[in-house]
């Protein structure tokens, strides 16, 4: 396997618990069910689920799992082979696929799929189903960001391998837990880079119901192989934005949001019938467009300006502001404190708390920069005048960056907000139509810092600016970083002796470079509605990473769910 190939093996994903000692070992048995919750419950209930995911502006029809602006459709309608729980530390969890296992030296997976399937038209799953698939994402470069290049067989109906030409323990979560399994008999005639598949036919729980502009649903699907949802409906809302999901929390017309609201050290008092849960997982950086090789422009590419930034930051005051206190600091060289590995080498281990603005602008002079007679860094005759790209209702982030906008102003750079609706910052990003944009980085499909570095760090994980890139939107590119990244790829997870050599290098470079500028580890915050559902992920009980807008995990819920009184 080449190194060009094996770098792209990444995609925007879930992050994790243990896949099975690190996936380096064979797994099966057990049901879908087997996390969580689930019936009993008082009092009258309703069959449909009103959710809001944070979106604003009116709904574009796609529902195509493979799309990187894809609205619904990645474990409700689309099915992976197994669950990946990032929240916790077990084994997959069964969905079309029920067992795998590996040869002796990791290079071929043998898969065992799930008898009596049906696709949502009727027509039988077969294995042939996930060989189209698996076939369809090696030979397509624009959505095999994981660098899938594997050689699937048909053994018969129910059994596929996958061989590889060296080791690949590290593509199996990517190629079991995110890859959503497509009906050959319909998706041979699609582009699977840009169609949108507004009549969807999947094997999940739900299908398409009805679509509007402002709200769509989804239906249970009555011949789902694990059974007939008890959640009937689920309706997805539009709305102005968190404050306007506040509120319609308060009215009782939203039954699950995952978005700030007022009080969250109150919402049982505040929000009566529901309740919350708080997890730490997804890094919020500000992105920056770096590369002026591939086309990107502005004092945003000059690292010593991303490290200035970085400096400038008073976190607690973002946090206390922004996030109401449940963010979390988090590290630069972007391994999860508490869970993976921090290179002792890193000249921080976590990002500071207190805004630094003597070394920021220390490091600003050292480049070249001089402050002009508005208080700003100049050099060149260029003003240090960043803009920042915002999803315009997204209030956590707006106040971030408002916040932001004045720590930075006192070490001499200028930020100037930019708000518009999801589908053009989406847009933006993904062609590298920005300088600074706000966003958070997912983890990846298992608990390792790897899937951080292979989704936004790998130079084959990106396009010049105009192109569209779904993961490594930064443009970043750095030999050495690839050559670390690809050497990750061959060793067994397990081997934490072989690994470190390859993440101090990976991390120590990507803090001095920081094409991603780390400001906190958010708080993701969900509430529920406790009294007219139950079955809820709850602290003690996190059998699926618990956000709404976080696939396939999501789904999960969606099956896990029973109406308070009913069955």
């Amino acid at each position: 396997m080449t190194p060009t190939k094996r770098a792209r093996r990444a995609r925007a994903a879930i992050a994790g618990g243990a896949l099975c000692a690190l996936l380096a070992t064979g797994c099966g048995g057990g049901s879908s069910n087997d996390g969580g919750g689930g019936g009993g419950g008082g009092g009258a209930g309703s069959d449909t689920l009103n959710i809001f995911s944070g979106a604003s502006g009116d709904f574009q029809a796609n529902f195509n799992p493979y799309s990187p602006t894809k609205l619904e459709g990645a474990g409700s309608i689309f099915e992976p082979l197994f669950f990946l729980n990032i929240a916790r530390s077990e084994d997959p969890v069964p969905l079309l696929g029920t067992e795998y296992s590996w040869n002796e030296d990791g290079t071929e997976l043998s898969i065992t799929l799930r008898e009596g399937v049906e696709w949502s038209d009727g027509e039988a799953f077969t294995a042939d189903d996930v060989k189209f698939t698996f076939d369809m994402l090696r030979e397509n470069e624009a959505i095999n960001s994981i660098g899938f290049d594997g050689e699937t067989t048909v053994v018969d109906d129910t059994h596929v391998t996958v061989a590889f030409e060296s080791t690949a323990y590290m593509d199996a979560a990517e190629l079991l837990g995110r890859t959503w399994i497509v009906p050959e008999h319909i998706w041979s005639d699609v582009d699977p880079a840009t169609d949108t598949m507004t009549e969807p036919v999947g094997t999940g729980p739900y299908t398409l119901g009805e679509f509007k502009a402002q709200s769509f649903t989804l239906t249970a699907n009555p011949n789902h192989w694990d059974g007939e949802p008890a959640v009937k409906t689920i309706r997805s809302l539009s709305l102005s934005g968190n404050q306007a999901g506040a509120d319609a929390l308060s009215a009782g017309q939203v039954d699950w949001l995952t978005s700030p609201v007022p009080s969250l050290d109150r919402v049982e008092e505040v929000y009566p019938g529901y309740t919350s849960v708080v997890a730490n997982t997804f890094q919020i950086v500000l992105g920056t467009c770096s590369n002026e090789e591939l086309g990107c422009e502005g004092p945003q590419t000059d690292p010593a300006v991303r490290q200035a930034i970085y400096h400038a930051m008073d976190r607690e005051t973002i946090d206390s502001l922004a996030f109401q206190g449940i963010a979390a600091p988090m590290s630069p060289g972007f391994g999860l404190p508490d869970r993976d590995y921090i290179s002792p080498d890193l000249e921080n281990q976590v990002t500071e708390m207190t805004g630094d603005v003597e070394s920021a602008t220390a490091v600003l002079e050292a480049a070249g920069w001089e402050r002009d007679g508005d208080g700003l860094y100049q050099r060149d005759g260029e003003e240090l005048s960043l803009s920042v790209r915002a999803v315009s209702g997204w209030t956590d982030y707006i106040t971030t960056l408002q916040t932001m906008t004045e720590q930075l102003r006192a070490a001499g750079i200028e930020l100037i907000v930019e708000q518009s609706s999801w589908n053009e910052w989406s847009e933006a990003r993904g062609r590298g139509d920005y300088e600074l944009i706000i966003d958070a980085l997912n983890p990846g499909p298992t608990a390792d810092p790897y899937w951080q570095y292979i989704n936004y760090y790998t130079s084959e994980n990106t396009q010049p600016v105009g192109e569209n890139t779904n993961t490594n939107w930064a443009r970043y590119a750095n030999p050495e970083v690839d050559a670390a990244i690809e050497e990750l790829s061959h060793i067994d997870p397990a081997d934490a002796d072989a690994r470190q050599p390859h993440l101090d290098l990976i991390q120590t470079t990507i803090e001095q470079e920081m094409p991603y500028i780390p400001v906190l580890l958010n708080g993701t915050v969900s509430i529920w509605n406790q009294d007219k559902f139950t079955g809820w992920p709850t602290e003690d009980d996190l059998y699926t990473f618990p956000a709404l807008w976080q696939s396939p995990d999501n789904s999960l819920v969606y099956k896990n769910l029973r109406p308070a009184g009913g069955e």
